[in-house]
C-alpha cells in the first residue's frame, strides 16, 4: 500500500484493471497488473532481507572471492533486488518490468528471491502468493485512500528498519473513504 500511495499512476492503472476485469470474472490470479505489483513489491521489500544461513557444498569461487567447503553462506536478498547490474533502474517502483516477464518469485528466478528457493523455501509461499493479491485487491477496491496527515504522497517516507523480517521505520498511516469504484 505504501507503495502504491507513493506511486498514484500503478494505483490508479491497478483500479482500472480491477474495474474492467472483475466485473467479469473474480479470480484475481489472471490480473497481470495486480501480479506485477506484488512482484515488484516483493523485489523492493523482501520480507526477509537475508536468508536463512546455508553451508557450501564444496570450495568454490565466487565473484573472485574462494568460498571455503563447509562455510557458513549468507544470501543478501535486499542488496540483490537493489543490484544495477540486475535490474534496470532498481530503486523506482516499476511494476511494468514484470508484465510479459515469466520472472516469479517460486525459486526459480535466481533474482528475485523473497521467499528464498529449494528446499528452504519459505513453507508459506503458496498461502503468501494467493492471499497479498486477495487483499490488496480488497483494499483498493473496497475504499479510496490518503495519507492521515495531510503528507505529500510522493514524499512518503520509506525508509526501512532492519531485522529478522523487514519493516517500514515509520508505520504507514492512511485514512479510507467509501471507493469510487
Amino acid at each position: 500500500m505504501a507503495e502504491l500511495m507513493r506511486n498514484r499512476r500503478a494505483m490508479d492503472k491497478l483500479r482500472e484493471e480491477l474495474k474492467a476485469e472483475l466485473s467479469q470474472s473474480l479470480e484475481v490470479s489472471r490480473l497481470p497488473y495486480l501480479s506485477a505489483i506484488v512482484k515488484e513489491t516483493l523485489r523492493l521489500h523482501p520480507p526477509a532481507p537475508l536468508l536463512l544461513p546455508h553451508r557450501a557444498q564444496e570450495t568454490c569461487e565466487v565473484m573472485n572471492y574462494v568460498v571455503p567447503k563447509g562455510a557458513q553462506v549468507l544470501v543478501n536478498v535486499w542488496a540483490i533486488s537493489r543490484d544495477p547490474t540486475v535490474w534496470e533502474d532498481p530503486m523506482s517502483f516499476k511494476p511494468e518490468r514484470f508484465i510479459g516477464s515469466q520472472v516469479d518469485f517460486r525459486g526459480q528466478d535466481f533474482k528475485l528471491l523473497p521467499f528464498s528457493a529449494g528446499r528452504r523455501m519459505c513453507p508459506g509461499v503458496s498461502l503468501a502468493t494467493r492471499q497479498i493479491p486477495l487483499v490488496l485487491t480488497a483494499l483498493v477496491r473496497s475504499f479510496d485512500w490518503c495519507l492521515s496527515d495531510g503528507e505529500d504522497e510522493t514524499e512518503l517516507d520509506m525508509s526501512e528498519k532492519f531485522g529478522t523480517t523487514l519493516e517500514k521505520e515509520r508505520p504507514l498511516l492512511l485514512v479510507p473513504s467509501q471507493s469510487s469504484l
